[in-house]
């Protein structure tokens, strides 16, 4: 059986495919999910929160999906990858008798500011209009390399996340060779509208051998009809889709070969130059560079922030409730993002994202001086939790949740994140600003006042608040910042002496309560009695204790322990905590965190510089994380016993802290600090 034929007799099974079968493509704007067998299975239009247009992923019946694929009765083989050094996916599909090559991208101009901020006092919409060079299509073009291939063409969009009705008009029914107009279909729902374009590539001089595009009417588990053709290609020839707004005022003429050749040149060209400014030149290059080229497709360009995923509900536990929407930008992730896009080079984006974080924390401040934990991809806070009862959820899982109920849950280890990424963005990038720091004061000096209160931290549990061990290491972490940043600047500090004297109070506490004198290490926090959390893994690398300090290898090493004895490590991964222990609120389990994994390889990279053994478990531990990505060096949010990835994906988290683990790694195997 080829490894073509076992996917689609999983998808056949169970209606869907394994959460590592796909692959992202992007604009900036938005992204589709690709699968292994050709289906995009997820997109969101126009934008990373508008309501999806396909999400088969999420509800194999009514989601809406958009394939392009071989009948399922031929015996072929599939194989993805992306074209080098670019986010443009091809899907090639093998048999006996041919070979065709499937390549999806979403269009980029060659020539452009990266990092285009909206111009001041300017509606988005109006803005989107100005940067008339950013096609907002996406792209599907077929070519046949050798002999000859059926292709089964299905398009089956399913509006406001698949509760809204549509029409589906055919403009060309019969798409003959040479057609000069490319507009075939128009689908139309009562908030918006997409137009399918149909180009024949090749082979126009001899018209009587082109392929011939018929497309008929299908009424499927959406709620109005799709479209299906099948074409069949032979050597040389080929076909373009583009899917696009129908917006008749400005996009109405006909899409052509050139202007498609070119948009693919181009696309390529912006990929290319765009990963060529990295800084990183060590032993896992490659995937390295595919995990910034992850983080670059889930900054939304217009305002520089970065999601935390591209996707919704995708559950932690198949079958569970662990269902969240993470397509927003997380405060958490700030001082990570900032560390990783300095150190590798691309201060543009760097500078963009420090611009989104900074507005957010001077002006979005609660009355009391709280920070909201997350915001949406424009800076706004209101991000209400609804469930859709109407979608089964990926194999069964329910219920499918979009917008976040944690958006104002406390969770103080915020104010740590923040305050390391000023500083560390003072300190590779640009100098912090008077305003920049007196908003700083302003927290840190809210923090004094709710330092010593529970919260929820950064596992966002849900249940009863604690004094989570990760929250006080953070907040020792902004205290220490801000002390660090005004001695540095010599900025005037007021309140120096409190913050010290609580800088020092908070470290003496987490000494005392926050560490187990019967297991000897760190815990989950003051009231879980002798209960482990991976999350502690990041007190060195904050430089809260020293990576050789005896109480931190003791916690390494009991971590490392697996599950049944006492530990949270299993198959060389790392879970949060144990679920059958630990009262989170939430309910069911999980699978090992992809983040923790690397927090420990780092971890003990940094112990490693004092003790050898650990620097051979370090990359050991790494080694073994990077085979659980996909095909396509993804990684999800988690990773189940079974070795199937889990949990919404690709996650910026986990590839951010994959680049921080294997910058660290090269700096301690060169004999260099660990930054």
């Amino acid at each position: 059986m080829s490894a073509n034929d076992k996917v689609v007799t999983r998808r056949s099974a169970t209606g869907y495919l394994p959460i590592e079968n796909y692959g992202l493509i992007g604009n900036m704007r938005t992204c589709a999910m690709v699968s292994l067998d050709g289906s995009i299975d997820f997109m969101c239009w126009p934008e990373f929160d508008s309501p999806s247009i396909f999400c088969r992923l999420l509800d194999k019946d009514k989601g809406g999906y958009y394939s392009i694929a071989p009948p399922e009765i031929m015996n072929f083989t599939t194989k993805q990858q992306y074209l080098p050094s670019s986010n443009i996916l091809q899907t090639r599909y093998i048999s006996e008798e041919g070979v065709v090559d499937l390549i999806d991208f979403f269009p980029r101009p060659r020539h452009t500011n990266v990092v285009a901020k909206l111009p001041k006092n300017m509606p988005f919409r109006e803005s989107i209009e100005v940067q008339d060079e950013l096609k907002r299509w996406l792209v599907r073009r077929v070519e046949c390399i050798r002999g000859s291939m059926d292709l089964d063409v299905h398009v089956f969009p399913a509006f406001d996340y698949a509760r809204g009705e549509h029409t589906t008009e055919i403009l060309l029914p019969d798409h003959p060779p040479g057609c000069p107009e490319s507009k075939t279909v128009v689908f139309r729902s009562a908030t918006s509208s997409l137009q399918l374009d149909v180009t024949i590539d090749h082979g126009e001089e001899h018209a009587a051998s082109c392929p011939t595009v018929i497309f008929a009417k299908v009424k499927s588990g959406t709620k109005s009809e799709g479209v299906v053709a099948r074409i069949r290609l032979l050597e040389g020839q080929a076909i373009s889709f583009v899917l696009r707004d129908d917006i008749e005022d400005h996009v109405t003429r006909d899409v052509t070969t050139q202007i498609l050749d070119e948009q693919q040149s181009a696309t390529q060209s912006f990929w290319f130059n765009w990963i060529s400014k990295s800084k990183y030149k060590g032993r896992w290059r490659e995937v390295v560079s595919r995990s910034l080229m992850i983080l670059k497709l889930l900054t939304y360009e217009p305002t520089g922030a970065i999601i935390a995923a591209p996707t919704f509900s995708i559950p932690e536990d198949i079958g569970g409730t662990r269902n969240w929407d993470y397509r927003y930008s997380w405060v958490r992730d700030s001082s990570f993002t900032i560390y990783i896009l300095l150190r590798m080079g691309f201060t543009a984006e760097a500078d963009a994202y420090m611009d989104f974080i900074s507005e957010r924390f001077r002006k979005s401040r609660g009355s009391d001086g709280a920070l909201p934990i997350m915001f949406t991809i424009r800076g706004e806070t209101q991000i209400p939790e609804i469930e859709l009862d109407h979608l089964e959820g990926y194999r069964g899982s329910s219920p499918v949740r979009i917008g976040n109920g944690a958006a104002f849950h406390q969770q103080f280890d915020i104010y740590g994140e923040l305050m390391d990424a000023i500083y560390l963005y003072n300190k590779y990038g640009k100098p912090v600003t008077w305003e920049q720091w007196v908003a700083v004061r302003e927290i840190l000096d809210y923090v004094m006042t709710i330092w010593k209160d529970p919260d929820m931290s950064i596992w966002e549990v849900r249940n009863k608040k604690q004094n989570f061990t990760y929250s006080k290491v953070m907040l020792w972490v902004a205290f220490d910042r801000g002390l660090r940043l005004a001695d540095k600047r010599c900025f005037p500090c007021p309140n120096r002496a409190a913050w010290l004297a609580t800088r020092d109070e908070i470290y003496e506490e987490i000494m005392e309560r926050g560490y187990s004198k019967t297991l000897h290490c760190f815990i989950q926090s003051y009231e879980s009695g002798d209960l482990l959390d991976s999350s502690i893994l990041i007190a060195p690398l904050v430089f809260f204790i020293a990576p050789n300090d005896p109480r931190f290898t003791r916690t390494i090493d009991r971590i490392l322990l697996p599950p049944e004895k006492g530990g949270l490590t299993s198959t060389g991964l790392v879970y949060r905590y144990n679920t059958e222990h630990s009262q989170d609120g939430v309910g069911g389990r999980e699978g090992a965190f992809s983040m923790c994994t690397f927090w420990l390889v780092e971890a003990l990279t940094r112990a490693g510089v004092y003790e050898p053994k650990y620097y051979v478990r370090a990359v050991n531990i790494f080694e073994n994380m990077l085979s659980f990505s996909n095909h396509l060096m993804m990684f999800s949010e988690e990773i189940a016993r079974s070795g199937e990835q889990l949990g919404n994906t690709p996650q910026a988290f986990s590839h951010l802290a994959l680049i921080s683990a294997a910058f660290n790694l090269d700096r301690a195997g060169e004999g260099r600090p660990t930054d």
